[in-house]
């Protein structure tokens, strides 16, 4: 998964870069030093910081958790800055590999930071660039400790969480929970439908916290020797399923299918010559068969599917409308966009809503990402998902072809990015740290499987 390209560098530029690395070595040699003798400035302590802020994601308020995520991207840098640059020092001092994937993530962070010193709000833009700076440490803390061990213990943070928050689901669903917002059309059929929200208090929120659950704890339930973390994979992907239709969030329900497709079309390919030729159209079409019978057979679920079409839906007719002032707002700042962040939206957004149609964000992704760094930005993060996908490809036949078992993940990491990916299109939880961090979570299980090139490949 390396790449053997070469760029002639010029002789100036690589005598400035040399000496320029020459003294930040020099720099940073008092931090290698006070790292060797530091109990808090190592791996443990970063790994326990993302196990606390993937655990806590159900359960604390957005400022919280950007607390605890400020404190991951410090421990981070301290430890990067602390790297040994020396290729025989241990695992968990050498410094993090930096794979295909890192040269469009920090192309966006420049974009991100261009049209924030651009932006109309720039103050509001600035606020939007920490959050996101934040998202992209926590990605890469997650990526670095994943090659060293981490993955099973991140993941199962999140499962034993989503555990939880799935219990309460079905708690509400059983017993019935009020609404803490007008979720549903009054005047729809399913008006005064009990739609779950758990810990999260909005249900298209706990449909996109949950849109891992089924690949990971799927995956979770096949990878694991242990019965008791196979029984608890089984059960999260069954309980986070079902919440996700109980929240009634037809983003979500999309999202869910797309996930499921994705999870059986995988999983079909990775066992390959050892199915029957008849196992994929089996696979695929019991798949759409179980979801159009489970769509007939429940009448809520049925008139909730059946309103995503048309317009008649007021909450449809909402976004249309929204989505007709983004576009306004797009063909004002095409290039570069107001600036990334909620808080630049909420202030430029209302020079072009339309009458009664007020919004904290554009209902959709692409749009949202449009909006925020213009059609450079969309660009260069349509360039960032291609490589997750084109490594993550590759990666996947690399260990298939070995009979890798650890290669399952892969699989549950791009169905979790397709089923965010269509939920995305529909609304805009994604930008919600609950759902944010667990969209980093899954590429960083894709980046955790780059293998590092031997110095006679990097030679050729």
């Amino acid at each position: 998964m390396t790449s053997n390209l070469k760029l002639p560098i010029p002789p100036i530029l690589r005598s400035w870069w040399q000496d320029f690395y020459n003294k930040f070595l020099q720099i940073i040699s008092p931090l290698q030093v006070w790292r060797e003798g530091s109990r808090w400035l190592n791996t443990r302590f970063l790994g326990g910081l993302l196990v606390v802020l993937i655990a806590t994601l159900p359960f604390l308020e957005n400022a919280q958790t950007g607390v605890i995520g400020g404190a991951v991207a410090i421990a981070w840098l301290m430890l990067w800055l602390s790297d040994r640059r020396d290729p025989e020092a241990p695992d968990s001092q050498v410094a993090p590999v930096w794979t295909a994937i890192h040269l469009p993530l920090i192309s966006y962070w420049a974009i991100a930071l261009v049209a924030t010193l651009l932006s109309p709000v720039r103050v509001a833009a600035i606020d939007g660039l920490i959050k996101l700076t934040i998202y992209m440490l926590s990605f890469v803390s997650m990526a670095r400790l994943m090659r060293i061990g981490w993955r099973d213990t991140l993941i199962s943070a999140y499962l034993v969480t989503a555990l939880i928050a799935s219990a309460y689901g079905v708690q509400q669903w059983y017993l019935g929970a009020p609404e803490l917002a007008t979720w549903t059309d009054p005047t729809s059929e399913v008006a005064g439908v009990t739609r779950v929200y758990s810990f999260l208090g909005n249900p298209n929120l706990f449909a996109g916290y949950l849109m891992p659950a089924l690949p990971l704890g799927a995956i979770a339930a096949m990878y694991w020797r242990n019965w008791s973390m196979k029984a608890l994979g089984a059960i999260v992907a069954i309980f986070g399923s079902f919440c996700i239709v109980q929240s009634q969030s037809r983003g979500g329900l999309l999202g869910l299918a797309a996930t499921g497709f994705t999870l059986v079309l995988l999983l079909v390919y990775w066992w390959g010559k050892r199915l029957p030729i008849w196992t994929l159209p089996t696979a695929l079409g019991g798949t759409a068969g179980a979801i159009a019978v489970a769509t007939i057979i429940i009448p809520t679920l049925r008139k909730r599917v059946f309103s995503i079409f048309g317009t008649e839906d007021s909450s449809n007719a909402f976004r249309v409308n929204v989505w007709m002032s983004v576009l306004n707002m797009i063909k004002a700042k095409p290039i570069l966009g107001i600036g990334p962040g909620n808080k630049a939206f909420n202030l430029v957004y209302p020079l072009y809503q339309r009458s009664g149609y007020s919004a904290l964000g554009t209902y959709s992704v692409p749009l949202e990402i449009t909006v925020e760094t213009g059609i450079i930005g969309v660009i260069c993060y349509g360039w960032l998902i291609f490589t997750v996908f084109t490594q993550a490809w590759i990666a996947l036949n690399e260990c298939r072809t070995a009979r890798d078992v650890n290669g399952l993940w892969l699989i549950a990491a791009i169905a979790t990015l397709v089923g965010m990916m269509v939920h995305g299109l529909f609304d805009t939880v994604w930008y919600r740290p609950q759902v944010q961090l667990l969209w980093w979570l899954a590429i960083a299980i894709i980046t955790s499987f780059y293998t590092v090139p031997t110095k006679a490949e990097s030679e050729l």
